[in-house]
């Protein structure tokens, strides 16, 4: 299909070839677009380039051509891609979902000039029938044994370490303070010595069999450990050799646990009493149930729509989810990290993370495509509600206070986090529920 030409753009579009996710327009800009680019181009370049042999300004277009058309060509190629794309695609009535990816050759002055543009599209989704898709919640309920559980890793975490008697000798739960030497066929090795180490026995912390080679050691005691490194140890260089290790007992202490009463949740935190603090447990672990409970349902409940769902997802789609995703995480670990750890973390994560970008991808069309279809819609004042939610937890930092506000696109994320949270609860409406104990 040839459209026709613009009056402030004379460009002419065609569609080459379509399928769900991706349209390929072939772009023609008229030969007197090009001419005047090209005129444009050598008379600021005669303005901007010294000639032997001609003033300042004067170097005739001929000899501009011979030393410089290669470049001139390849500059305007950009060039009036940039000026006529946005056109193009306006003509073309295709809604680009990613940047296009360009194809042209050269453009030549008096000639037209020709470039394809392939557009990636959101696939036009045929919904399934979407009542009774199964899904499946887990219960929330904490059992007793659960929160007597966590109360044991603070008691734990509280207990401070008190030096045995002499004599004692190391046994499991005793923290141990150590110094080290490792050394691989004779030599030492990138992280294999250490002084001042605390190493709980049967904490499972080092490398397995070591801590169990210094059972029965007394303080001021040194051993002899020989350990074999797993395959799949990090460090490539020593993975699946043996190593020796010199290892000094310094000294031998154990966890003093302290009493569990009111005292104890007077000291881990703002609480009155022990009941206090059980009370403040069970809200936390039924808090993390119901987080884990909706995640279930909402995981389950998509697998059974998009099984019923077969649609192509555009790549550059998923490229831009995995690049937000990965922009993230820099950000995070900015500070933890030097810049080349950094980026092979990354890198490993690019692959990895790619499946669940495509799911995300997958899922957030198929919710819109469920939004379209049944005149699902968020009004202004649903994303202004949720701005103002978003500003109380925002309390005392200005700057995000203003941003929340203010920013038009948290304003559109919004608005299609709410739509797809609208969706979601449409098809849970419908959805055929299977109660679970656990998660």
């Amino acid at each position: 299909m040839t459209t026709e030409q613009t009056k402030q753009s004379p460009i002419r579009v065609e569609t080459l070839e379509r399928t769900s996710i991706l349209h390929t327009i072939e772009i023609e800009v008229d030969a007197s677009r090009v001419r005047k680019a090209f005129d444009r181009a050598y008379r600021d370049l005669a303005k901007q380039v010294r000639v032997k042999g001609f003033r300042p300004g004067k170097a005739p277009r001929s000899v501009l051509e011979k030393l410089y058309g290669a470049s001139v060509a390849e500059q305007l190629e950009h060039t009036l891609v940039s000026e006529t794309l946005a056109d193009a695609i306006e003509l073309s009535g295709i809604q680009p979902v990613s940047e296009p990816a360009i194809s042209a050759g050269k453009p030549a002055p008096d000639a037209n000039f020709k470039y394809t543009a392939s557009l990636e599209v959101s696939p036009e989704i045929e919904l399934p029938d979407l009542r009774g898709l199964p899904a499946i919640r887990p219960e929330v309920s904490v059992e007793d044994a659960e929160v007597d559980e966590r109360l044991e890793q603070l008691r734990a975490a509280h207990a401070p370490l008190v030096e045995e008697a002499e004599g004692t000798a190391l046994a499991r739960g005793h923290v141990a303070t150590i110094d080290f030497v490792g050394r691989v066929a004779g030599d030492l090795f990138e992280g294999g010595t250490g002084q001042g180490v605390q190493l709980e026995i049967g904490g499972g912390r080092f490398i397995p069999g070591f801590e169990d080679q210094l059972a029965g050691a007394q303080a001021g005691d040194d051993r002899e450990v020989r350990v074999t490194f797993p395959e799949t140890y990090a460090n490539a260089e020593i993975a699946g050799q043996e190593a020796v290790f010199a290892v000094h007992i310094v000294d031998v202490r154990k966890r003093q646990v302290p009493e569990l009463d009111d005292e104890f949740a007077k000291d881990v935190g703002d609480f009155e009493s022990l009941e206090a603090l059980r009370a403040r447990i069970r809200a936390d672990l039924e808090s993390g149930q119901e987080r884990e409970s909706k995640e279930t349902f909402r995981t389950t409940l998509m697998d059974a729509l998009l099984e019923r769902m077969d649609f192509g997802v555009p790549p550059g789609m998923v490229d831009r989810q995995l690049q937000s995703q990965l922009a993230s995480a820099h950000e995070r670990l900015e500070g933890q990290l030097d810049h080349d750890a950094i980026h092979a973390q990354l890198d490993r994560w690019r692959e990895q993370w790619r499946p669940r970008a495509e799911r995300d991808v997958r899922e957030m069309l198929a919710l819109q495509a469920v939004a379209k279809a049944h005149g699902i819609e968020v009004a202004d004042d649903e994303i202004g509600a949720k701005i103002e939610e978003l500003v109380g937890r925002a309390e005392g930092q200005a700057a995000r206070l203003r941003e929340l506000r203010e920013g038009e696109q948290l304003r559109e994320a919004l608005r299609h986090q709410l739509r797809d949270e609208k969706a979601l609860d449409f098809l849970a409406s419908a959805a055929k529920i299977e109660e679970t104990t656990g998660t």
